[in-house]
């Protein structure tokens, strides 16, 4: 009755159901996941945001397909603020990241085609291969000092088949930035085995001084043909706008066709709502303080965790993030990981997502969300180190 790509398997895991336990029974638990930042008592400018929504334009419909002028101009201008140009006709205007990434595997991919995806990354990918019809092979992310793309893997995962490379500019949750050693690498293959690339920015703003490294944007990748995602849930902290675009770069005449086809997958949906478009410009305007907001959430837990876990250098170890929500600790104990984060909770309510989440190719690891309360960050923290401190001995 159903499709095989629908075929998943609906049983919620044991951590969900202790979890969903613990909270019918009253419980408090410090969850330290939380990434969603309309959650994580972030100080939002309520009126500036809600104010642009009573617009009287909102009443009429104007069905474009790459998204209204004057709001893809809007996306152009934050790139201006940063000294980089956008041609507006390059901006594709949709719903979620991911819908464009369903738009560009069904503008590159036909069925039973190749996509190449890193690893560790964010779970969503590979749903959204199936839901596309499209094979997923994955790419490793190896860590020494800093994440890095392994490149001998990379290229032997490539076949006749490889249609397209995603990049994470900075990787959830790794933080690592693409850095342009890896570009030029990543060119060179793609040139050589007609690849396009998909490049996620969504967390490219938020880049940690404190690693002092940032990363290039690959919005004016003219190499190869690249398309590059942004939106409001990471710009902003506004998941609820339900707007993101595509930047299209590359030759030319490639990118002149991929518009073209995407316009009329665009035109098939209309799926990008009137009011979130003509309220743009009023929200970007909010941009450089909406962000300031947030970052300084992340960098005030990025510094706690950095401090407790050079504290006890004996249970955890770092693996520096250079931007993005997350943070990560590798265990310095023969644990089972499935285990641990579920005793975890059990014994001592703290929430947190284990490595295997993301497909680490190793474990032990905890993930944790820079994003969370520092109050619940902090706590959560001092329990996990409590409990790992009883578990040693």
């Amino acid at each position: 009755m159903f499709s095989k790509r629908t075929s998943w398997s609906l049983e919620k895991n044991p951590l969900t159901h202790l979890y969903e336990d613990l909270k019918s029974q009253g419980c408090d638990i410090l969850d330290l996941t939380v990434s969603n930042p309309t959650k994580c008592h972030i100080d939002y400018p309520e009126e500036k945001i809600l104010n642009p929504l009573l617009n009287k334009e909102n009443i009429l419909y104007q069905p474009v397909s790459s998204g209204l002028v004057s709001a893809r101009e809007s996306v152009s201008s934050i790139y201006e603020e940063v000294g980089i140009s956008i041609d507006p006709s390059c901006v594709i205007l949709t719903s979620s990241t991911s819908e464009a990434y369903s738009f560009l595997f069904r503008l590159l991919l036909d069925e039973g085609d190749h996509i190449l995806l890193p690893r560790p990354s964010y779970p969503l990918f590979e749903f959204l291969a199936n839901l596309n019809d499209v094979n997923a092979d994955f790419y490793s992310l190896t860590y020494d000092q800093n994440w890095k793309i392994d490149f001998k893997k990379l290229e032997a995962l490539i076949g006749e088949k490889t249609r397209a490379i995603v990049l994470v500019n900075p990787n959830n949750p790794t933080g690592s930035f693409v850095s342009a050693e890896e570009l030029e690498e990543i060119n060179k293959i793609c040139k050589k085995h007609n690849i396009s690339i998909i490049c996620d920015e969504v967390f490219f703003d938020y880049d940690f001084q404190s690693s002092g490294c940032g990363g290039d944007s690959l919005v004016h990748n003219q190499e190869v043909l690249t398309f590059v995602l942004g939106g409001l849930s990471k710009a902003l902290g506004l998941p609820q706008m339900k707007l993101s675009w595509i930047l299209t770069s590359g030759p030319n005449q490639q990118v002149d066709e991929a518009l073209g086809r995407l316009e009329i997958i665009c035109d098939t949906y209309l799926s990008v709502s009137t009011p979130s478009q003509n309220a743009l410009s009023d929200w970007l305007s909010l941009k450089t303080d909406m962000q300031k907001r947030i970052k300084s959430r992340l960098e005030s837990n990025l510094l706690t965790f950095n401090k407790i876990l050079h504290e006890r250098k004996d249970l955890l170890e770092m693996r520096n993030p250079q931007g993005g929500w997350y943070a990560i600790a590798k265990i310095l104990r023969n644990v089972e990981e499935e285990k641990l984060v579920y005793d975890l909770l059990k014994e001592k309510h703290v929430f947190i997502h284990p490595g295997y989440f993301f497909d680490f190719e190793d474990e032990p690891y905890f993930v944790f969300s820079l994003l969370t309360s520092p109050e619940i960050f902090s706590e959560g923290l001092q329990r996990i180190i409590s409990y790992l401190d009883v578990f040693s001995e």
